[in-house]
């Protein structure tokens, strides 16, 4: 079974709502195309706080966060579209030996994956594009941690500017984290998940560090009453204290994200928001605003709070995959486009998932907030919980941007998204080098 420890304030949402690693088979029967129908919608039909992380409820929300919990824009500009040129190729029956010993083609795993976009960029045209489940190609999605990733990018762009050092402690930058987990480690360390904390990740404990920082994004409700947690990522970031020392083992722990937001809204004295508008959405001329998700204290979720359109993540990974230059400009230094395509060490995984096999055989490595894959091109994502990619394969100068709403963060139901999408993402790449004839 995939370890939910890769995701634990998505894997939280699941489990501290329903104590069970499987929401699908305790739900109340409900048609997930008519969420939110009518003035008001009946009862069993209605979205809201209080159940839009659960399914089929879910399966509204994720296309429609912001009408549920408060964001903020990062505006594309007023720029014109980079348009994005389409060579259609039958793709869909392509297929792979999936996890359970069948064969799986793209067609049947999307509809079996719960997924509401999916495209498929090759040498930055479109070759498949699907919407399902009434998503359309101009809806922001939530990406859930696949944010990272995007966090991760702009930090390497402070690091090559000189103005972050990936050697330096954490406290050097941020002093109010000095008695924190955070403190003594790197930013380095903070960026590869290898920094020690102790984060206890008990579901149903009202004082585990994931309860709280759950209750910091209002992803469920507080208590009613007697609460007097934080509500502020900034409060809630140095209650975090180390356990070991740093960069012996990656442990993968949301926070560290957001510590690194931090630092880059510190260094550039703007939000981080703001910061991704202007370094990324208005220079990759995207199609559509994204927004984040906020806390109380209107600071973003980095560590799984970015909405976007199918496409303009597109853009983003394409914009990589050529070297950081997109739209006819320079966007991120290509040593940083270069830093990210690197697989990483496949060493980092031993000591905490060493019972897991999801991570080896499926997962290579993690580096600088993105996942490597253990396949033959050894490509690299973005990941988020529920079926959310942004997989990059610079072999086959191939993206894929998939967003979903499976019922479950990990395991269960997604089970077809994290163990056998990579699989028939990997015959994609493939096929398409095989069928397509070679660049002058």
């Amino acid at each position: 079974m995939v370890n939910l420890h890769r995701y634990p304030l998505l894997a939280f949402i699941a489990l501290a709502t329903l104590n069970t690693w499987s929401f699908a088979e305790q739900q109340p029967v409900v048609d997930a195309s008519r969420l939110m129908e009518g003035f008001p919608p009946p009862p069993e039909q209605r979205v809201s706080r209080a159940n839009f992380m659960l399914p089929p409820y879910n399966r509204w929300a994720f296309q429609h966060l912001r009408e549920l919990q408060p964001t903020r824009e990062v505006s594309r500009g007023a720029g014109p579209i980079t348009l994005l040129a389409s060579k259609p190729l039958d793709l869909g029956e392509i297929s792979v030996l999936a996890s359970n010993n069948r064969q799986l083609n793209l067609e049947q795993f999307l509809q079996e994956s719960y997924t509401d976009s999916f495209v498929v960029l090759h040498r930055g045209q479109i070759v498949f594009e699907r919407y399902m489940n009434n998503m359309v190609p101009e809806r922001q999605h939530q990406m859930f941690s696949a944010t990272k990733s995007i966090v991760g990018t702009l930090m390497l762009v402070l690091i090559e500017e000189g103005r972050v050092a990936a050697d330096q402690v954490i406290s050097h930058y941020l002093p109010e984290l000095a008695s924190s987990a955070f403190g003594d480690a790197t930013v380095q360390q903070v960026l590869d998940m290898t920094n020690s904390i102790s984060f206890s990740e008990v579901y149903d404990d009202p004082d585990s560090e994931i309860t709280r920082y759950g209750h910091v994004f209002n992803v469920v409700p507080r208590p009613e009453t007697g609460y007097a947690g934080p509500v502020s990522i900034y409060d809630y970031l140095p209650t975090l204290q180390k356990e070991g020392k740093h960069g012996q083992a990656f442990h993968y722990v949301t926070p560290n994200t957001d510590v690194l937001a931090w630092i880059i809204s510190r260094i550039t004295g703007d939000r981080l928001s703001n910061v991704v508008e202007q370094r990324l959405w208005r220079s990759l001329g995207a199609e559509r605003d994204a927004y984040f998700w906020l806390d109380d204290g209107a600071t973003e979720m980095a560590g799984g709070g970015l909405n976007v359109a199918a496409r303009d993540a597109a853009r983003f990974g394409q914009m990589i995959l050529q070297g950081g230059q997109y739209n006819g400009q320079q966007i991120i230094p290509r040593s940083v486009a270069e830093k990210i395509l690197q697989p990483g060490d496949s060493r980092g995984f031993a000591n905490h998932y060493a019972q897991d096999p999801w991570y080896g055989e499926v997962a290579y490595a993690y580096r600088n907030q993105w996942w490597t894959f253990n396949n033959a091109h050894k490509a690299v994502s973005a990941i988020g919980v529920h079926g959310q990619y942004i997989y990059l394969d610079k072999q086959a100068d191939m993206v894929i941007v998939k967003q979903s709403s499976a019922p479950d963060a990990e395991g269960g139901a997604n089970l077809i998204n994290d163990v056998d999408g990579p699989l028939l993402y990997q015959a994609i790449a493939e096929y398409l080098i095989k069928n397509s004839p070679a660049l002058p």
